[in-house]
């Protein structure tokens, strides 16, 4: 066993010793050392019952014979970072929780280790250092929270609350209307009720093979829920026992194919290509923007969940979850690698084989999809020319194409001040610059901001650009992750107020209508500014991270 360099051997007794005073039992020493990685804090509705999770966890890995050794990591709420410098710390998250988890089973060499994560950069973090160590891992999160309830019965999630600012602020709603909303919005536990970027990659680590059916959508409250972490807890041990299999086994070109037929086919967060860009670099695995928008334009969008339609994830549970839509889409020849291992050592075209037919609301068919491609699309044009990503899910169609004049805010912070303060116009093309990897430090998710122009009723009328990126909860003509960014120099940058923008989703184009010569002139006279911070974690990161189209993944300078 892995952990047999901590434990075995004459040698060992000083380390035998100290795991003594931990309450280890000399009989242990020959059972399989499990790494319960959790990430309770009371802070993340997502992550306020883990604690009680890591308990149950390590309870039945005791039971089935392991001995567990829990510990945490960091975690983020978005929705509480956001519209302020802490949403700047977000995304550069990810990559301390990739650092801390591969530096506590480095140190500590266990033998398997199950992953307790729930919210946005918690579970990719923990995916990219799953991908270094390569031992055997199961994610068991935290699932979703239950969509909240009106006083007539009218589903309602955290967008609808930031919706609601905004229709407060132009008189659309009075304060005991967005008072009802801020009560009901977040009913209890869980990761945020919508096809948001957590729940997004909660359900791709079904089709990943990394977590077991179910573990993207049974909500955290379901008692099915507490039936999935106790299998994942007996799992890990017979994992852990029989050496695998191991993660780089599961995860491979085939099974991130199947992730992203997925991701299209559900319209998941645009942040979920940030993402698995990181992590298929982690795994060895060649991804690029390319090979993702070429996934789309095959995979039929067949099911729409919030912020996109009125259905949230317990509704899609309730009618086979991730299982039945990957079943439909699996009908579409190529798309689907049904051979593909899971945890489980079933493959899963075996794992989807039982889930129900598309009950034709929540899932449809592909013969009736919501659209022919998928949810998510790539743009490139001298405005992005390393791409951007839209998720077409949440665009209304009359604004696959637009032409408008560029509104120009240079931070997160000012747009938010200035369509509060009425500054854009219907048919304006807003652009939210210098909030990229390096520029921002920390690539601000645009939530605020995009809320605030559909809650003034402007959603159809007004499309916004960044080189930051945005919320799962986003819905609208909202391109993001425009590369390269403002810091480096890209095309965002020389964009002046008045400029004509023109957006072509169907053609996949983005285009700064100014002639070649006015580009090269704005080009000699651009400056780098300086780095906002000169201190601290979010300098280091600015001077390592890489471009969005990269996944903003870090490289030493």
């Amino acid at each position: 066993m892995r952990s047999d360099i901590i434990k075995k051997g004459f040698e060992r007794a000083p380390h035998r010793s100290l795991m003594y005073a931990t309450g280890v039992k000399s009989t242990d020493i020959g059972k399989p050392f499990i790494a319960v990685c959790n990430s309770y804090t009371n802070i993340v509705p997502g992550h306020c019952h883990l604690d009680k999770v890591g308990k149950m966890i390590c309870k039945e890995i005791m039971k089935a014979g392991g001995v567990p050794f829990e510990f945490n990591t960091i975690a983020i709420c978005d929705g509480i970072a956001m519209g302020h410098e802490g949403m700047k710390f977000s995304l550069a998250s990810r990559e301390l929780i990739a650092d801390c988890v591969e530096s506590m089973l480095r140190a500590h060499p266990f033998d398997a280790m199950i992953c307790i994560p729930n919210c946005d950069k918690i579970i990719p973090g923990m995916m990219m250092a799953t991908m270094r160590l390569n031992i055997p891992t199961i994610f068991a999160s935290g699932g979703p929270m239950a969509a909240g309830k009106m006083d007539d019965g009218t589903a309602c999630d955290l967008i609808s609350i930031f919706e609601g600012v905004g229709k407060y602020k132009v008189g659309k709603l009075d304060e005991k209307g967005l008072s009802a909303l801020e009560e009901k919005g977040c009913p209890g536990c869980g990761s945020c009720s919508g096809m948001f970027t957590a729940n997004s990659m909660n359900c791709l680590t079904e089709a990943l093979g990394m977590g077991l059916p179910g573990n993207g959508t049974i909500l955290a409250v379901n008692p099915l829920r507490k039936k999935l972490w106790r299998h994942a807890a007996k799992l890990i041990v017979k994992m852990a026992t029989e050496g695998g299999p191991l993660p780089k086994q599961i995860v491979n070109e085939q099974s991130f194919m199947n992730a992203l037929v997925l991701d299209m086919a559900m319209g998941g967060s645009t942040n979920t290509v940030l993402h698995t860009l990181a992590i298929a670099n982690e795994a060895g695995i060649q991804l690029d923007l390319r090979k993702i928008d070429e996934i789309s334009r095959k995979t039929s969008n067949i099911c729409k969940v919030s912020p996109s339609s009125k259905f949230h994830i317990e509704d899609v549970d309730a009618v086979g979850g991730i299982s039945a839509i990957m079943k439909e889409i699996s009908r579409m020849s190529g798309l689907i690698n049904k051979d593909c291992i899971t945890i489980t050592g079933k493959t899963i075209g075996k794992t989807i084989s039982r889930a129900p037919a598309p009950d034709g609301t929540v899932i449809r068919t592909i013969e009736n999809p919501y659209s022919k491609d998928g949810g998510l699309a790539i743009l490139y044009g001298n405005l992005a020319e390393k791409g951007c990503v839209v998720k077409t899910a949440g665009v209304a169609p009359e604004m696959h194409k637009h032409r408008g004049p560029a509104v120009i805010f240079e931070s997160q912070e000012d747009a938010c001040a200035g369509i509060l303060a009425g500054k854009v116009k219907a048919g304006d093309v807003v652009v939210i610059r210098y909030e990229g990897p390096r520029g921002g430090p920390g690539m601000q998710e645009m939530l605020a901001p995009t809320s605030y122009i559909m809650g003034q009723g402007l959603g159809e009328k007004v499309a916004l650009i960044t080189d930051g990126r945005f919320s799962g909860g986003t819905r609208g003509a909202c391109i993001g992750h425009i590369s390269p960014e403002a810091a480096a120099g890209g095309m965002i940058a020389l964009v002046k107020n008045g400029d004509m923008i023109s957006i072509d989703i169907p053609a996949r184009s983005i285009i700064l209508e100014i002639s070649p010569d006015e580009i090269a002139r704005r080009k000699a006279d651009w400056k780098a500014p300086e780095p906002r911070y000169k201190t601290g974690w979010l300098s280091r990161y600015s001077a390592m991270a890489t471009s969005a189209d990269t996944g903003a993944i870090l490289k030493a300078p």
